[in-house]
């Protein structure tokens, strides 16, 4: 197993790493959306959120040797539902066809407060 860190994504807050390399997969840990420059998270809408988030991940594969469009499952947390279609909205424009398998579950909360969470598994 590989750990993979960029500063070009938020620091792991505890023992956990951005992501981890293991067997031509690459293993995303949760992505919210916190600016990595400032450590903080943007008081923006759910859509800027997401596109936080995802551009975060998108940063963290790239450290990885990989990229988005190398995603095979995704993960998306919300802590409300009716932010489904905006949040999917901003995903379409992420990636692309074959579109990779995809959950959205909905939670009671996340960490700082943020209305999205993702992960994903991606080839490596």
């Amino acid at each position: 197993m590989e750990a993979v860190r960029t500063d070009k994504a938020p620091a792991p807050v505890g023992p956990y790493s951005q992501a981890v390399k293991v067997g031509g997969f690459v293993y995303t840990s949760g992505s919210v959306p916190i600016d990595p420059a400032t450590g903080q998270v943007p008081k923006v809408d759910v859509a800027a959120e997401a596109d936080l988030a995802l551009r975060n991940l998108a940063a963290v594969l790239e450290a990885a040797g990989t990229g988005l469009h190398r995603a095979i499952k995704v993960t998306v947390f919300l802590t409300d539902m009716a932010d489904f279609g905006a949040v999917n909205e901003v995903y379409a424009h992420w990636f692309e066809e074959p579109y990779p398998a995809r959950s959205c579950i909905a939670v009671a909360g996340l960490p700082k407060g943020v209305r999205v969470e993702i992960e994903l598994i991606a080839l490596a």
